[in-house]
């Protein structure tokens, strides 16, 4: 299991997914989910993956091979190629297109064994157009965060929801929702093994067209052990303030 989260605000994008990666009790791992793909002042795009290891891995490999052998490749290969698309929604269709290829050559041999599916955040700027936010389903087709969609997850997504759906709002800086975003996933990590540190964070900035941002909050972090330390004792203290309930007597 893991946990990637886009949030999409005027401002620009946060961007975080956790590491572990677990096929078993006995079978722990830290693996990268957040995949960058950037030419300096033209564009910046982010894949974050959920799902099957073998089949997120291969996609993201496949797109960047595409990337690297453009010049080399016969067109309709090309054509896959991000570095060179249009637009946010052709580099959607290329990651659906790459999935559904993949699943296409591996799903008969992998379903006896196990979920071959994978899923994905695709979200970032090219010139000319907003930042934007996207989630590729298994069966390769997407939707866009738009309008009152303001963030999107992946995999273990329940326990930190609620604090995004109570305190995100369409006015929310860039600096509080990389706050929020960081409880969410400490509400994540407190109830479910299967996600963990490191936390890889991209913190996007409209029009910067750079990954300079990107911060990596590993369990040792000063920031992300005060951070939780302040929550947790926040909401102790403000738990302790509340009114008691009342019952008959």
């Amino acid at each position: 299991m893991t946990y990637c989260l886009g949030i999409l605000l005027p401002a620009g994008l946060i961007l975080a997914s956790d590491s572990r990666s677990s096929a078993g009790v006995d079978q722990i791992a830290v693996v990268e989910k957040l995949a960058l793909f950037e030419v300096p002042g033209e564009r910046v795009i982010a894949i974050l993956s959920a799902g099957n290891l073998a089949t997120t891995q291969a996609v993201v490999t496949m797109i960047r091979q595409y990337s690297r052998h453009k010049q080399e490749s016969a067109g309709s290969v090309e054509n896959r190629d991000i570095l060179a698309a249009r637009t946010m929604f052709d580099v959607a269709q290329i990651v659906g297109s790459t999935l559904r290829e993949v699943l296409r050559l591996n799903r008969s041999f992998v379903e006896p064994y196990g979920d071959p599916n994978g899923t994905f955040l695709v979200a970032g700027q090219i010139a000319g157009e907003p930042h934007r936010l996207f989630q590729v389903y298994s069966a390769g087709n997407f939707i866009e965060a738009l309008g009152r969609t303001q963030f999107l997850q992946l995999g273990e997504t329940k326990y930190g929801k609620p604090i995004l759906d109570r305190a995100l709002s369409p006015t929310s800086g860039l600096d509080e929702a990389a706050k929020l975003a960081l409880l969410s996933f400490d509400a994540t990590i407190r109830s479910n093994l299967s996600v963990a540190p490191p936390i890889d964070m991209l913190h996007y900035e409209s029009g910067s067209f750079s990954t300079r941002t990107l911060a990596k909050y590993d369990s040792n972090h000063p920031y992300w052990t005060d951070l939780r330390q302040r929550y947790s004792d926040g909401l102790t203290a403000l738990v302790a303030g509340l009114p008691d309930p009342q019952f008959p007597s």
